[in-house]
Formats: C-alpha cells, structure tokens, sequence
C-alpha cells in the first residue's frame, strides 16, 4: 500500500497524458504555449496553498502543448485552524507558511525556474477567508518574491473543470453519463455536475473537514455523540446538493481531494493514479469506520501520515461514504486530478479561455436568465449584435478577448431585473447577477457583469454607485465601454424582430457609422440609437449614426 505523500518528497515523475492539447477540451493556440524558440520544453510550476497544506507541482510543458509533471512535493501546515476560528491568520503560521515556500522556491532554482511568470501560486479558503490576507500576501512576497493569489470559490470550480474534464471524456462510462464531481477540503466542499463535458451545476459549501472538526470541537462532544453531529452537518449539506442533481439518468460519484486518494490506495494496492479507481461503497466504509475507531495517532503510526494529514480523515471519507450511500452508489470513481492539474492546464493556455469553456459560461447564463423569464430570443439578438460591435471596435476599445464573455454575458441577463418591476429593472438587474453564482466568473468578474447590465440604460456609471465606485481604473473604464457597446446593441435590437442580424461598421470623419444590410428601413433603430447612443460618445469620444446600407 502507499502511504500519503511525505512532506518535500517527489509524489510523481510520471507524464500527465490527461492534460493534452490533443484533447479537444484543451485545444490551444501555439502562441498561446510560451516555449523557447527552439522548441526545447517549458519548465513551470504551480503551488496550491491550502487549509492544511502547501503543494507544489512542477512539470514541462512540451512543444505540442502537453504536460509532463516532474516532481510534486507536499508540506503540511496548518493555516485553516487559525483563518475558521478567529479569521485572521497568526504570526507563526505566516511565517510557516513563508519558511515552506522559501524552500519551495529554492527547488524551483535548482529546475531553471527563477521568473514568475512560469510560476502561478494560489490560495484557496484560509487565505481568502482571513482578515489579514494582504498581510499574509505581503509577506510571503517580501520573504519569496511569490505573488500569491486569493481564488474564490468559481475560479476553484474553473481550475477543477479544467483538470478534470478530459479524464472524464476520456472513459465511456463518464462520458456521456452525469458525473457528480466532489471535493471535500479542509475548508469547503466543492461540487460540479458535468455530462458530455458540459457544466449542468457548478456549487461551494462552507463545509471542510477542517471546518467540520473545529465545529464538533466547540460543541464539546464526545463518542457516540460527536458521530452523531458530524453525520447531522454533513446530512445537511447532502439534502442541499440533492436539490441540485437530478438522478434521471446514470449518475456517477467522482470523488477527488487528498483524503479520497488515501482511501484509494489502502483499498487498491496496484492504482497508478493516471486512470480513475472505482471503489466499492462497502470497502469505503468499512475503511471509514476503521479511521473513526483509531483516532489521529494511530492513524499517523499506522500509515505514515502527518497529524495535520490524519485529522482531517474521518470527517472527510464520511462525507463521501454519505453522498454514495445518499444516491445509492455502489461505487465510487477517485481521480487524482487536483487544483495544481488545472493550474497547470490554464499555464498551457496563456491565461486564455477556451472555446468550451466560454460556451459553459454562457450556457450558465442562459440557466439563469430562463430563472428569471427574460425574453431570450431578444436577449440572445442583443448578445450576438454585442459581440459582433465587440469585434468591430477592437481598435477603439482595447479589451482582451475575456471582456467580450463578459459582455455577450451582460447582454444575455441585462433585462433579468424585470422578473422584480419595470420600475428601476436596471437596478434590481444588478443585484440579481451580483447575488447570483454563474459557473466559470470570479467574484470580480461577476461583479463586472452585473454593472455593465445595470448601465445598459439610464444613468451613466457614477463613483458613487454601488460597486462602481471601489473598482480600481482599469476595471472602471471597462465596464464604462462595455456598457456603452451593449447600449448600442440593445438600440439596433429595439423592435425585438431580430430583423437587424448584420451590421457594417465604417468611419466618416469622427462619426462611427453603423449600417444594416438587408433593411431598409430602420427608422424605429435610428430612433433608439439617437437616445442610446450619448454614453458611447462620451467614452469614446465619437456620434454614432445608423443608416441603411447604401445600395
């Protein structure tokens, strides 16, 4: 059997033929593969800062866009204990943490790795959660150099997509079957519905094993007891997520994290980690219940484990045992995917969105919007005119092709908050989409798209408005011009026929004319566009006239 990974030790040297730019859902573009220019490999890592342990990945991406990990080393630390009890992180545990990635970063040196763009360090719950993230933040850069990154829960499920994805494809039975994606952490449980590659539910709860403990350790619990308030916490967090996953049709429980790996390799002696292992439910819980019997030391004694390591077992292989039980599972899938996978994945895309994944953003916009009844057949005519105008004003607007999913996103929910009144729907827009959870956006980029929806009429952005005001200027001046493409957008829709489905852009003088073949008269669109038109004038400084095309 193996035992857990052993602090600053090599876990794996083997290649990773699941993160693959021959895999359709990782298709890139050769730019998009930072290698030298004698194609020789780039060496790249990625560090995953978590509740109970600091993990680092380094590997080579190859010239054809593949991944081949090199080494993955572990080291516990106990960040989360501090973050979930009093939310700020402690002196020592700062310091534990910077002495860890002292030494991290001391390997990277010894693998030719010395510039930080070929190193992405995350920081998931404790980090996020603490009061004293910059604190942490800032030490951490002033001790290593790093640039830590807090992620929020939808960048977490981004990455998990990510890594996950094309093992799922790769297997007939996850291909086309739902697959109930799950991973209990130290600080939360995260979840994804995916069937044909595609993102059914994307959800984070406030449960981790971590989280759990420290929990039952206040209520002051013991024995039969203490079982009795873990399987009560957890039952409530399974009645959520059945809410959430219909079971019409084959459901399969794929299980990741560190603890379900532990269980794997006690239950298979044999699992090379590249392949997904199917464990029986039974075994599982057989298992389970030996761990809940040892207690901590005996675990660390029996197999190895750190403390850190060994706590966080019985809450978490309960949970899991719970959620097969709950579907009646008689298995489980263990992936060894892991947050470092996907991070290391959105290194061999540049940083740059995927077609796929740009359509489960917009597939879960479309689910939100129908939520809320909004006109789609005019929503989506919006949508297509904004990306097109998108396209056509490269040059004016200068926004990467990220903002153009954020637009065509607007586009599709700017018209949500009449589901509430007619009477300030712009308003009620925002706080729909702000309060919403869209798979695949960031809190930051959602908090963008529900601005642009609230701007697409009446008032111009203003510093005093709710959300607008605390954006630093970048973020400021692009929701300002995004706003005022959907504005224009929404006026070349305003008879809601989708007669207008193609548009010329051309420039006369300082005017931006737009003209639409095919119709002839758009007197109704000139109308709208003469009242739309003021903010796009005002950010980029030029009158916008829509004629017919001239025949």
């Amino acid at each position: 059997m193996k035992n857990m990974d052993n602090p600053l030790t090599p876990r794996s040297t083997a290649t990773a033929p699941h993160i693959s730019a021959a895999n359709p859902h990782l298709n890139t573009a050769t730019s998009h593969i930072a290698t030298s220019l004698d194609n020789s490999p780039r060496t790249v890592a990625a560090i995953d800062i978590g509740a109970t342990s600091i993990r680092m990945a380094i590997a080579e991406i190859l010239p054809d866009g593949s991944v081949r990990t090199l080494e993955s080393l572990l080291q516990p630390v106990d960040l989360g204990r501090d973050a979930f009890e009093t939310r700020r992180l402690s002196r020592k545990g700062i310091e534990r943490a910077a002495a860890v990635l002292r030494r991290f970063r001391r390997v990277l040196r010894e693998y030719g790795i010395d510039s930080t763009n070929d190193i992405r360090v995350v920081a998931t719950s404790a980090v996020r959660e603490a009061s004293n993230r910059v604190a942490f933040i800032d030490r951490v850069y002033v001790a290593t150099g790093l640039d830590v990154e807090p992620i929020d829960e939808a960048e977490v499920n981004r990455i998990t997509y990510m890594g996950i994805t094309p093992q799922l494809m790769a297997l007939a039975e996850t291909a086309e079957s739902k697959s109930l994606v799950v991973e209990v952490g130290g600080g939360s449980t995260e979840l994804l519905v995916i069937r044909g590659g595609n993102v059914l539910h994307s959800e984070s709860f406030r449960l981790g094993s971590l989280r759990l403990l420290q929990t039952l350790d206040a209520s002051g619990a013991r024995g039969v007891r203490w079982r009795e308030l873990l399987e009560t916490h957890i039952r409530r967090i399974l009645v959520r997520i059945s809410e959430q996953v219909r079971t019409d049709i084959q459901l399969n429980l794929v299980a990741l994290g560190g603890d379900i790996r532990f269980a794997a390799h006690c239950l298979i002696e044999d699992w090379d980690e590249t392949s997904l292992a199917r464990i029986p439910v039974d075994k599982l819980e057989e298992l389970t219940q030996q761990i809940l019997e040892m207690g901590e030391d005996a675990v660390v004694k029996k197999y190895g484990a750190t403390f850190v390591e060994a706590e966080t077992l019985a809450p978490a292989l309960l949970a899991y045992t719970m959620l097969a039980r709950h579907f009646e599972l008689k298995h489980i899938l263990v992936s060894d995917i892991n947050l470092r996978d996907g991070l290391l994945a959105d290194i061999v895309q540049g940083g740059n969105w995927t077609s796929e994944f740009r359509q489960q953003i917009v597939r879960s916009a479309v689910s939100l919007g129908r939520k809320y009844q909004i006109d789609e057949t005019h929503s989506r005519a919006v949508a297509e005119l904004a990306r097109r105008l998108f396209e056509e004003l490269t040059k004016e607007h200068q926004l990467d092709a990220r903002y153009e999913v954020l637009l065509y996103v607007s586009a599709l929910l700017h018209e949500v908050g009449l589901y509430i009144s007619l009477h300030s729907n712009h308003k009620h827009a925002y706080y729909i989409i702000r309060n919403s959870d869209l798979f695949g956006l960031s809190q930051q980029e959602l908090r963008l798209v529900a601005l642009v929806a609230r701007y697409h009429r009446r008032a111009s952005p203003q510093s005093n408005h709710e959300g607008y005001g605390s954006l630093d200027r970048h973020d400021r001046v692009a929701v300002a011009k995004m706003a005022a493409i959907l504005r224009l957008a929404i006026a070349l829709d305003d008879t809601r026929s989708g007669r207008i489905r193609e548009i010329n852009l051309s420039q006369e003088g300082k005017r931006l004319v737009i003209s639409a073949p095919g119709v002839d008269d758009v007197s109704l669109e000139q109308i709208a566009m003469r009242s739309q038109s003021g903010l796009f004038q005002d950010i980029f400084g030029k009158p916008v006239l829509l004629r017919p095309e001239v025949k």
